[in-house]
């Protein structure tokens, strides 16, 4: 029975050229009588073998929007690491408000 959302992981099953000669060739040993049960297992495993592969590419997908949002947080925090000493610095030599205004557009390029 195929697997479908919720019923766990799939392992991943190829389904090669050869399945289907395979079972062609059980078909025609058995007969038309089970030709259905034949074609549903056949479709089976074939939906299996992609639903794995989409499997495989949202769980690739996840990992690299867990990646981004990390950075983005990573880049945030040095933002304000690197903005917070140039305002301070800015404000207190720049005159006050003039010396911040000029400081955090040319920080942000």
């Amino acid at each position: 029975m195929a697997q479908h959302a919720g019923d766990g992981p799939r392992e991943r099953q190829a389904v090669e050229p050869q399945d289907l000669e395979a079972a062609l060739a059980v078909r025609r040993e058995l007969g038309h009588d089970y030709e259905p049960a034949l074609v549903e297992s056949f479709v089976e495993r074939i939906e299996s073998a992609v639903a794995a592969r989409v499997d495989a590419q949202v769980e690739q997908m996840r990992r690299e929007e867990k990646a981004d949002r990390r950075a983005q947080l990573t880049l945030g925090i040095v933002s304000l690491g690197t903005g917070i000493p140039i305002t301070a610095i800015a404000g207190a030599l720049g005159d006050g408000i003039a010396g911040v205004v000029v400081a955090w557009p040319g920080s942000r390029r």
